[in-house]
């Protein structure tokens, strides 16, 4: 006979289907904390904007707390600090960190079935990439004399810095641990520290890199805050409930073994058959 469904396979079905754009809109932490992430991504974006022309304005001539900064790395430099900035150098750009590590993070985000938070991850890289260039474009900054690296044309923003800051804040907001923003905040600040290290840029390079890749994940985060928190919250009732289900499995297969008729026939009535 047919065995009910119990709670464990409600709330099963419930974080299987997709959400709607309406469930996904109603979580509680849409309203609670979209506005404010949205009037910070805000801040910070403007005062990317505004860090980017201030240095236009003043032309060749860097602010003096670059000139100080690029004389004391060019003083101390050492072989030693130039293998950890040169690794830095290559997994923060070129083709490993514009498509192994989006490519790579997407594909785990939706393996794990998490579309949302792979869309939000999606657009991050996209629009933190996108906002570089723009820059880029629009400043036009020289770079440093004394570098050790092949760079493209325009300093300001660092496109490393910026690409380390967005991972680390979407990383902090999906995964949701403490030890994720530590690291997160160590590696972007060793990035920055490379940048500079390296002479591919000034530390106000590095500075509009990180207003960037903040302003970009808190942006995103303002946009699908009550989707992300409503598919988290989605993943972990069906994790409850799968940590559940073996007891539960085991009880129904019981009960259903008990009540199910044998079909075998017995010795005494194979005749009979």
């Amino acid at each position: 006979m047919p065995v009910p469904p119990t709670p464990a396979d409600d709330e099963r079905r419930s974080a299987d289907r997709s959400l709607t754009p309406r469930e996904a809109a109603a979580h509680p932490v849409a309203a609670a904390r979209r506005r404010p992430a949205l009037f910070a991504a805000l801040i910070v974006l403007a005062a990317a904007f505004g860090l980017g022309a201030l240095l236009a304005v003043r032309g060749s001539q860097p602010p003096g707390i670059d000139r100080e900064w690029m004389a004391e790395i060019i003083e101390h430099r050492n072989p030693i600090w130039e293998v950890p900035s040169l690794l830095f150098n290559a997994i923060g750009g070129g083709w490993f960190a514009v498509f192994v590590v989006p490519l790579g993070v997407l594909a785990v985000l939706l393996i794990l079935r998490r579309p949302w938070a792979a869309l939000y991850w999606a657009l991050a890289c996209g629009a933190s990439a996108g906002l570089v260039q723009l820059l880029k474009a629009l400043f036009g900054r020289a770079r440093p004399n004394d570098i050790l690296v092949a760079v493209d044309p325009g300093s300001f923003p660092s496109g490393h810095t910026a690409n380390a800051a967005t991972l680390a804040v979407v990383l902090g907001v999906l995964l949701a641990r403490r030890w994720v923003w530590v690291l997160g905040v160590i590696y972007v600040v060793a990035m920055m520290l490379s940048r500079t290290y390296l002479g591919a840029h000034w530390m106000t390079d590095t500075l509009g890199g990180l207003l960037i890749g903040v302003a970009v994940g808190l942006l995103g985060w303002a946009a699908l805050a009550g989707p992300v928190e409503r598919e988290r919250q989605r993943r972990r009732e069906l994790a409850s409930a799968r940590f559940a289900d073996p007891d539960r499995g085991a009880g129904r297969t019981a009960d259903a073994s008990a009540e199910r008729p044998s079909r075998d026939p017995s010795p005494g009535d194979g005749g009979a058959r």
